[in-house]
């Protein structure tokens, strides 16, 4: 007796149910490999806390890393307003209020998720460093301040602490390399790689109470106490750095200032244009450890000063704020009898340096000569014949000063003269990013962070997946086939 067409249909959906299903199987087992996800994304937070203002800036980097260290780019800055931390000393509460607008900006980039385990540090310069000399109390209890407003927000606060001259100047130093990829790049094989003929670059900082030096010289470092190791991305590097405390532009100013006066209510000041007329007190002159008040001293005097626009008398004054005659003969020198070696190679000068030569359409790499004669021409000038944005106006009168102040520093405090002047580059960003020492702090903390292990996942080639998925349909329509035969086909 024969089988029913039924029973024949039925059988036949099944052998296909079977082969299919044994295909669907074996595509689905055959080139599964190991395969890693992309890194996911870490965050870090940094406040620049200097002496006249105060940043934050948001850092991302991939949770691995490369030869030790972070890939890592600036996600956003934003500027606290008002002035330095330092300025909050008699009202230090203002200093932590102060710096919640950023934070609230940050958690808005932040993911939620994340925040919590984003590291966060606050590292204040000179503007600090001159405070703790002032008065430890006072600098105790504003960054007593500024830790409490950030522990409100949901962040792996680190700490606030004052860094060092040296680490401000280094970190700066890799901040500049790391941008202008001399550390480290991304090949065409799309790979970061250590470029082998780069040359790094110096770092040349002004701050409003320091400026540093740093760069790695063609010799070896005489003075342990200037040289500095680090090792990035597999890579040793030793680099001279120093830091003149009281050198700022703002400290190198008010120095001038009282340099200037005689002793009397009146003080006749050659760097500032003629015409102009400013009162200041006693107790605003000699308000810093920079600028120590005479013993006769009455904070309540009421001071005049009035500018003359005299360019000569004006860098003469700014000379006698250096020491160049410090050194010994056998030792090479900066100023104020500092160990500096021979300068190497190229420099960005940033910070300072940049914002008072940009005002003066200086930062196109002019040379020496040229620098020279701008800044006579420009201290020439009568208050009421300078012409400028509004928003400079209040400034206007210092970038004489300024631009003197900058010129000897460089050049005859740094020693860089006439040939190597067109070594220096004034930039205010590289790569898109601020130059200063924050990102290169994160970087060098990034060292020191432990990587994280990318997840494991099982993957398959494209074309093997695509097969497995339409043997796996195929099996379930047949079998969806395969149930109605038997339950809706009734021959008669």
């Amino acid at each position: 007796m024969g089988s029913s067409p039924k029973a024949v249909a039925v059988g036949c959906l099944l052998a296909v149910i079977v082969v299919s299903g044994i295909i669907a199987l074996i595509l689905a087992v055959v080139g599964v490999k190991d395969v890693y996800l992309p890194p996911g994304t870490k965050y870090g937070m940094v406040f620049d806390a200097g002496s006249s203002h105060t940043a934050l800036y948001i850092y991302q980097w991939p949770a691995n890393k490369e030869n030790g260290t972070g890939i890592v780019s600036q996600a956003e800055a934003c500027t606290v307003p008002g002035p330095g931390i330092s300025s909050y000393a008699e009202n230090p509460a203002n200093a932590g209020a102060s710096l919640r607008a950023c934070l609230d900006k940050a958690m808005t980039i932040i993911p939620a998720e994340q925040q919590r385990e984003t590291p966060t540090y606050l590292g204040a310069t000179a503007g600090m460093r001159l405070l703790r000399e002032q008065n430890s109390t006072k600098a105790d209890l504003v960054f007593a301040e500024v830790s409490k407003t950030i522990q409100q927000y949901p962040v792996d606060f680190r700490g606030a602490r004052i860094l060092t001259g040296n680490e401000e100047g280094s970190f700066g130093w890799i901040t500049i390399n790391y941008l202008l990829e001399t550390l480290v790049k991304f090949s065409f094989a799309g790979k970061w790689i250590r470029p082998q003929a780069a040359e790094v670059l110096g770092a040349l900082d002004l701050g409003g109470a320091s400026t540093q030096i740093t760069f790695q010289p063609s010799g070896t470092i005489e003075d342990n106490s200037t040289e500095v190791f680090f090792r990035l991305y597999g890579t040793n590097y030793s680099i001279y750095t120093h830091s003149y405390l009281c050198y700022g532009r703002d400290q190198a100013l008010k120095m001038l200032l009282v340099a200037l006066r005689k002793r009397t209510p009146a003080i006749s000041h050659p760097c500032y244009p003629r015409g102009y007329e400013e009162n200041v007190t006693a107790a605003a002159l000699y308000d810093s450890p920079c600028v120590p008040a005479p013993a006769a001293h009455d904070p309540s005097q009421i001071l005049t000063v009035r500018g003359t626009g005299a360019p000569a008398e004006c860098r003469n004054a700014v000379q006698k704020l250096f020491n160049f005659t410090a050194c010994g003969a056998n030792r090479t020198c900066g100023f104020n009898g500092v160990y500096q070696p021979p300068e190497h190679g190229q420099f960005f000068a940033f910070s300072g340096f940049y914002y008072t030569f940009y005002f003066l359409n200086l930062t196109n790499g002019q040379p020496l000569s040229a620098v020279n004669a701008t800044i006579w021409g420009f201290c020439t000038k009568g208050w009421k014949e300078a012409s400028f944005p509004q928003e400079s106006h209040r400034r206007l009168h210092n970038y004489c000063p300024s631009a003197f102040y900058i010129l000897t520093l460089l050049h005859e405090g740094y020693k860089f003269d006439e040939q190597m002047w067109s070594n220096i580059h004034f930039r205010q960003k590289a790569a898109n990013t601020d130059i200063g020492w924050t990102l290169g702090y994160m970087l060098n903390l990034t060292n020191m962070m432990p990587a994280e292990a990318p997840e494991q996942v099982k993957g398959q080639q494209h074309g093997l997946w695509a097969a497995a998925i339409f043997f796996i349909v195929l099996t379930a329509a047949v079998a969806l086939m395969a149930i109605l035969v038997l339950c809706l086909w009734n021959p008669t």
